[in-house]
C-alpha cells in the first residue's frame, strides 16, 4: 500500500486535523442567524397573540402622558418657559423604553420556568439563537411602541423642531437604551425562574428610575444632591439628550451631565450592556438541562 492510499494517513502517521476554515465559521454564523430569526419570529407570534399585554404596557404611559401633562400640567413649571407637554413627552419615551424590561423578564422566566429553554438547548439549534431572539423581538416591539407613542404625543401637543434627521437620532438613542434594558430583563429573567417574582421585582427596580430623574421634573427645580443625582441618572441622560435632540424645552447645560447629554445618553446604554450581557450569557450558559 502506498504511503498515501488512505486518506488523511502518511508514512508519517495520521495527518493533524486541519484547522476551521473561514467557510465553516461563515456557515455556523449564517445557522445562528437563521435560528435567531425563527426565535424572533416565534416571540413576536406570542406578543401578536396576546394584544392585552401590549394594551397593558401602553396604558401606563398615555395615562401619565394624561395626567401629568393635563392634571398637573398647569402647576409644573419648566427652565425655559416652554410647554410643559413638550417637556413631558421626551421622558415618556424614554421611561417606556425602561418598563419594556418588565415583558422581557417576564417572558424569559416563563420559558425557563416551563422547561422551553431547556428544550431548544437540547436541539440543534445556535446556541445564542433564544438569547438573540429575545432580544430582537424585544426591538421590535419597541419600535411598534414608538409609534403608537409619537402618535399619541402629536395628537396632545407635542413635535419635534429641529428636523428628521434629528429625530431619527433621538429614536435611535431610546432604542440603544432599549437594548441595554432587554439584556437586564434577560438577565433577571434568568436569575428568577419565576414569573410571579419577577413582576414583583420589576416595578421596584424601574420605579426609581423615573422618579428621580429628569422625566416629569427639570433637576434644578429639586434639592441640590437629589438634583445631582436625577442629572446622573441613566435615563435623565436619555431623556435630556432627546431633548436637544427634538428641540423641546428643558435644556440645562449649566451642569457637565446636561452639557454632554447626548455623550452619556450613549455610554450609560453601552455600559449597561457590557455589564448585563455577559451577566445574561453565563447565566444561560449554567442552566441545567
Amino acid at each position: 500500500m502506498s504511503a498515501t492510499g488512505i486518506r488523511g494517513t502518511s508514512a508519517a502517521g495520521p495527518a493533524p486535523a486541519p484547522a476551521e476554515g473561514a467557510g465553516a465559521r461563515r456557515s455556523r454564523l449564517r445557522d445562528a442567524v437563521a435560528d435567531g430569526w425563527v426565535m424572533t419570529r416565534r416571540n413576536m407570534t406570542h406578543v401578536l397573540r396576546s394584544p392585552e399585554e401590549i394594551g397593558i404596557y401602553f396604558s401606563l404611559p398615555i395615562m401619565f402622558v394624561l395626567v401629568f401633562g393635563y392634571v398637573f400640567g398647569s402647576g409644573i413649571s419648566v427652565p425655559d418657559g416652554g410647554g410643559y407637554r413638550e417637556f413631558l413627552l421626551p421622558g415618556v419615551f424614554a421611561m417606556t423604553m425602561l418598563y419594556g424590561m418588565g415583558a422581557t423578564a417576564t417572558a424569559v422566566s416563563l420559558d425557563a420556568g416551563r422547561g422551553v429553554v431547556d428544550r431548544f438547548r437540547a436541539m440543534p439549534v445556535a446556541r445564542s439563537a433564544l438569547l438573540t431572539g429575545r432580544s430582537a423581538a424585544d426591538l421590535l416591539r419597541a419600535l411598534l411602541e414608538m409609534a403608537v407613542l409619537v402618535v399619541c404625543g402629536l395628537l396632545v401637543g407635542w413635535s419635534w423642531h429641529r428636523g428628521i434627521g434629528n429625530a431619527l437620532a433621538a429614536l435611535g438613542l431610546l432604542l440603544l437604551l432599549r437594548v441595554a434594558v432587554t439584556w437586564m430583563g434577560i438577565w433577571l429573567g434568568l436569575a428568577v425562574r419565576n414569573p410571579d417574582t419577577v413582576g414583583v421585582i420589576v416595578f421596584p427596580l424601574a420605579f426609581p428610575l423615573t422618579a428621580l430623574s429628569n422625566v416629569f421634573v427639570a433637576p434644578e427645580l429639586m434639592p441640590g444632591w437629589l438634583g445631582t443625582v436625577a442629572e446622573w441618572n441613566p435615563v435623565s441622560a436619555t431623556v435630556a439628550a432627546i431633548r436637544e435632540l427634538f428641540g423641546n424645552p428643558g435644556l440645562d447645560g449649566s451642569s457637565w451631565a446636561g452639557e454632554h447629554a447626548v455623550l452619556l445618553a450613549v455610554a450609560w446604554p453601552l455600559l449597561l450592556t457590557a455589564v448585563f450581557a455577559p451577566l445574561a450569557l453565563r447565566r444561560y450558559g449554567s442552566l441545567s438541562r
